[in-house]
């Protein structure tokens, strides 16, 4: 239904109207020449209107940068602010914990507080601290191989877990296991450490489990960062008997899965894992992650006293639970992400939802719309895709970055790297309107 000559056109006329009004921007970028990639972090670089907005403030759902434009964030530091730009409890708490050591290598009340209300929201009762859910997800892997002795570590294909070397692996075009195309610098052919399975493909799980070899299978209880795929009826509950019919550990990665409620998916899908892992948007900004492993495992690994977990034995970082992220994280769920938030961002969530679908439906698009708790996502295919594999060939770079420069144009910023809005606890209806409204002008002139 998309002219692709109309669609190049739109492109190019939002991307000269981003340059004409974005001059400060552009020439930040133009001299950060000391930087790799002109940015402090090179995915930075993935920016619809053909260079990066600098930011200058952020606070609630709003984003203000150089040249003095305000956004309504619908991004929110791609889920690291799902708690809202600066939210006042965090700052104070900040404030009050700079003053009294930064970096003692030393434990904290703040810390047994944060670790007892992730046991009581996600229901594993030992938790760990680290800087990033990467992290998280790295240390539990060499915990679980260690206990397990075995060698791989399974995922879904296009799952989302960070930089981990394990998890950047795919089932290919000829539904063979391939290394993720684009992947920098692999330690090793990325078949050797790990085996990969379809996303909602409960025969091709037990397949690879079969072997033996699995030491774990890492995943999002539903994925996020190729789109949102929701668990088919029975999958979740398939994977959890598989995993324990082959001895392999299940890892629930919540770091994007954590939008769907106070307890993540884990809690509202009353799922069972060995191990969850987080990160981002529970330190309401401020860098951290954190794994929680279930009583017998964390049982199981303190009588291990062949494994070195308090020196250099490969699990563990100096400034992992360090007082300012942990004082951080507890302002955060005790006072910010709260349950009457999640239902409040759930409620807003439902409404960006509807109002998307409708304009889709109004234009008879082949889309979809698919929401998971204060996440929304639309994907340019109909029904909603099933896989991780179907999800990205539904990918169209073009149209997404034409909607994306669109909106950036008019005040509304979503996630650069897929179509994802999530709610924060600031987000209000009259946002969600704003962008209803930028959107269907937008599709209006897209489909002509």
């Amino acid at each position: 239904m998309i002219d692709r000559d109309r669609l190049s056109a739109l492109l190019a006329r939002e991307r000269a109207e981003f340059a004409a009004t974005h001059a400060r921007s552009a020439d930040a970028y133009a001299a950060a020449r000391n930087l790799f990639g002109r940015v402090p972090m090179t995915w930075m670089n993935k920016a619809a209107g053909g260079f990066p907005v600098y930011a200058a403030s952020a606070r609630g759902a709003r984003v203000t940068d150089v040249d003095g434009h305000t956004y309504v964030d619908f991004c929110l530091g791609d889920t690291a602010a799902m708690a809202g730009h600066s939210p006042a409890p965090v700052v104070d708490a900040v404030r009050r914990a700079a003053g009294d050591g930064l970096a003692t290598m030393l434990p904290t009340e703040d810390a047994a507080w944060v670790g007892a209300e992730l046991a009581g929201r996600f229901g594993v009762p030992r938790w760990s601290f680290t800087l990033t859910a990467t992290d998280a997800n790295r240390w539990a892997i060499r915990l679980l191989r260690a206990v397990t002795g075995r060698p791989r570590i399974l995922v879904n294909s296009y799952c989302y877990h960070g930089s981990v070397d394990e998890s950047l692996i795919v089932v290919g075009p000829d539904g063979e296991p391939a290394g993720r195309p684009g992947n920098v610098g692999a330690p090793c052919d990325v078949t050797t450490t790990s085996r990969v399975a379809e996303y909602n493909d409960l025969a091709g799980l037990e397949r690879e489990l079969a072997h033996g070899d699995v030491a774990a299978v890492l995943m999002e209880p539903a994925l996020t960062n190729i789109g949102i795929v929701l668990p088919e009826p029975g999958y979740l509950a398939g994977v959890r008997e598989l995993t324990r019919r082959y001895g392999s550990y299940l890892v629930n990665d919540e770091t994007h899965t954590f939008s769907t409620g106070p307890g993540g998916a884990t809690a509202a899908w009353e799922l069972e894992p060995d191990v969850v892992t987080i990160g981002k948007a529970i330190g309401g900004g401020v860098p951290i992650g954190a794994y929680g492993l279930s009583a017998s495992l964390a049982s199981l690994l303190a009588g291990r006293d062949d494994l070195d977990l308090v020196d250099m034995g490969g699990v563990g970082g100096t400034l992992a639970g360090n007082p300012l992220s942990v004082t951080a994280a507890r302002a955060t769920l005790e006072h910010v992400l709260t349950p009457a938030a999640f239902a409040r961002m759930t409620k807003v969530a439902s409404t960006f939802a509807a109002g998307v679908r409708e304009v889709v439906d109004r234009f008879g698009l082949p889309w979809s719309v698919t929401q998971l708790g204060a996440r929304v996502e639309y994907r340019f295919a109909s029904p909603a895709p099933s896989s991780g594999g179907a999800s990205a060939a539904a990918a169209d770079p073009d149209i997404e970055d034409f909607l994306h420069a669109y909106l950036l144009n008019r005040g509304v910023l979503l996630t650069p790297f897929h179509n994802m809005a999530l709610m924060c606890p600031a987000t209000t209806p009259a946002d969600v309107a704003t962008h209803h409204e930028v959107f269907a002008a937008a599709v209006t002139e897209l489909v002509g």
